[in-house]
C-alpha cells in the first residue's frame, strides 16, 4: 500500500508487527514480559544499558568522573541486549519501568536510589558529585537549557529521521525529506552555537556535551546512520571541530566501548567492571 492510498481508521488496533529493524520489540503496552532478576556487581553504581547513543551518554559521564580522580564513581556496567528484549524483564522495569536503556541504581543510599532516562541521570550524577555541571545559576541554567534540549529534539533524529531512513522496511519521501529537514536545522543550531563557544553551554566541557555529542557527532561523523553525504554534514564544521575535540578525550574513548556489541572487537567491551577491564580488552585484541 502506498503513502496515497493509506485510509486512517477511526480505531488503530495492533494486529500486526510494524516492520522494521526494531519490530519484534515495539508494542503499544508496557510493563514486564517475563521473570528475570538483573546481576549486581560490587560497586554502588549499577549501570544496565547498551552502547547506543543514549546508553554511551551515561558511560562517558561515568568514565569522566573516574577521570577526574573521584573513586566514588566506580560501576559495574552490564548489558542489557534490547533486540532479545531483556528490557522487558521483571528485574529492568523494577528500576525503569519504561523499559528503555540506560538504567542505573545508586546502592550507596538507603534505600537504593532508581535513576532513568538518560538525561536524568547525568544530572543525577553531576549533583551527587559535584562535577561537569556549573554552580552558578546563569552557567547552570544554560547548561540545562543544551540537556534538555538534546532530550526534546533527538526523538525527531532517532525515532524520527534515523527510522525512516536507516531502520523502515520501505522508504518513503515525505517521511524521510520531513525528518531530514529537522535533522539539519537542528545541526545548524548546534554549529551557530559552537562557532562562537568552545563547548556548547560555553567555554566549559559539562553534561551538555555529554548528551549531545554521541548523537550529533555521531551522525556528522558517519557513526550513526551512515547518513552525512545524505545531510552534507560537511557544512557544518563548528560542529564537526566540537566532535573532534570531545571524541579524543580519553573518558569519551572509553566510554564508547562500554557495552558496546559491535564494530571493531577492540572497540567493543561488553561489561565494564574495572578500570582494568580496558587494559585486559586490549590485551585480548592483540592477541586474538
Amino acid at each position: 500500500m502506498s503513502e496515497s492510498t493509506y485510509v486512517v481508521p477511526r480505531v488503530w488496533t495492533w494486529d500486526k508487527a510494524s516492520g522494521g529493524q526494531f519490530a519484534n520489540i515495539n508494542r503499544p503496552i508496557a510493563g514486564p514480559t517475563h521473570e528475570s532478576e538483573l546481576p549486581c556487581g560490587k560497586h554502588p553504581l549499577q549501570l544496565y544499558s547498551l552502547a547506543t547513543p543514549n546508553g554511551v551518554k551515561v558511560t562517558i559521564m561515568l568514565e569522566e568522573l573516574l577521570e577526574r580522580g573521584i573513586a566514588e564513581a566506580e560501576y559495574d556496567a552490564w548489558l542489557i541486549r534490547i533486540q532479545e528484549g531483556d528490557q522487558f524483564g521483571s528485574g529492568f522495569v523494577e528500576i525503569n519501568p519504561n523499559s528503555k536503556i540506560p538504567a542505573l541504581l545508586d546502592r550507596s543510599v538507603e534505600p537504593p536510589q532508581r535513576v532513568f532516562e538518560s538525561g536524568s541521570i547525568l544530572l543525577y550524577l553531576a549533583e551527587k558529585f559535584g562535577a561537569f555541571l556549573p554552580a552558578d545559576l546563569a552557567g547552570r541554567t544554560e547548561c540545562l537549557n543544551w540537556l534538555f534540549w538534546q532530550m526534546g529534539s533527538a526523538p525527531m533524529l532517532g525515532g524520527g529521521f534515523g527510522h525512516f531512513y536507516a531502520y523502515a522496511p520501505e522508504k518513503y519521501e515525505y517521511p524521510i525529506n520531513r525528518y531530514a529537514m529537522e535533522v539539519k536545522r537542528q545541526l545548524d543550531v548546534l554549529n551557530r552555537q559552537l562557532a562562537e563557544h568552545r563547548f556548547v553551554a560555553g567555554e566549559e566541557y559539562t553534561i551538555a556535551d555529554m548528551a549531545i555529542w554521541p548523537w550529533y557527532a555521531g551522525v556528522a561523523t558517519n557513526q550513526v546512520y551512515g547518513a552525512a553525504e545524505f545531510l552534507q554534514t560537511q557544512e557544518y564544521g563548528h560542529l564537526l571541530r566540537w566532535a573532534e575535540e570531545v571524541g579524543q578525550r580519553p573518558a569519551v574513548r572509553r566510554g564508547r566501548m562500554v557495552n558496546r556489541t559491535w564494530g571493531e572487537p577492540s572497540e567493543q567491551l561488553h561489561e565494564r567492571h574495572a578500570s582494568s577491564d580496558f587494559d585486559s580488552q586490549t590485551q585480548d585484541k592483540r592477541e586474538g
